[in-house]
């Protein structure tokens, strides 16, 4: 029964508590209630669970996430876009219906990726003042 206990007290590095979408401030705290993919609706906590901080910083806060979106649905184009070319689908008029398509399913597929990691950059590395405070990761 202690080393259970003793694994909850474990810090998470910063990269390992992004991944896992835990709270920037404490790392233990869950940012999303529900998985990234799932039948499940993946909603975004209004405070962390466990050090009570509110995640929308102020009204508005979260449209610089839809940049952050837009940046990583770029990306994913163009990388899904050159693999298709490296795997033989040329680029010419024929073809460029399988393009749209293709570009399509990569935006649908990688929308709830994008939605929960646009935010947890925003909060991560994009917020001047929000800090890791280890003191606030211990059990209250």
């Amino acid at each position: 029964m202690s080393t259970i206990q003793e694994n909850k007290n474990i810090r998470l590095s910063q990269w390992s508590a992004f991944t896992k979408a835990k709270c920037p401030r404490c790392r233990v705290g869950n940012t999303f209630s529900g998985p990234t993919y799932g039948f499940k609706v993946q909603q975004m906590n209004e405070f962390c669970p466990h050090c009570k901080l509110k995640f929308e910083r102020e009204p508005g806060y979260f449209y610089v996430a839809m940049f952050v979106s837009y940046a990583m649905n770029v990306a994913e184009m163009v990388t899904v876009s050159v693999a298709a070319y490296i795997f033989g689908l040329k680029l010419d008029y024929e073809n460029l219906w399988y393009f749209v398509a293709l570009l399509f399913g990569t935006t649908l597929v990688f929308s709830p990726f994008n939605y929960r990691y646009s935010r947890m950059i925003l909060l991560y590395w994009l917020s001047p003042g929000l800090n890791y405070e280890p003191e606030r990761s211990k059990n209250n």
